[in-house]
């Protein structure tokens, strides 16, 4: 899958978890999705669990904790479908 399709998903996946809209609008790579997004670190669970069901992949506990940006979720989820 192109990068670009994953990121529009990855985008699409963090749209009902995101407080942030503004941010989310002009989401990029770079864009935190803790801090600049307003996820709530407890919601972030939900949102590797809905990237493996959306993607067909396994996340470990360790890849997911280093899910930091929108960059860093869709470089993990290109290596799993690699």
């Amino acid at each position: 899958m192109p990068e670009q399709k994953t990121l529009d998903k990855v985008v699409e996946i963090l749209k009902p978890y995101a407080k942030n809209a503004d941010a989310l609008a002009k989401v990029s790579l770079e864009t935190n999705i803790l801090s600049d997004l307003k996820v709530n670190s407890a919601r972030l669970v939900d949102v590797v669990l809905a990237f493996e069901d959306s993607f067909g992949i396994e996340v470990a506990d360790d890849d997911a904790d280093r899910v930091q940006t929108v960059g860093d979720a869709v470089r993990l989820i290109e290596s799993k479908l690699a």
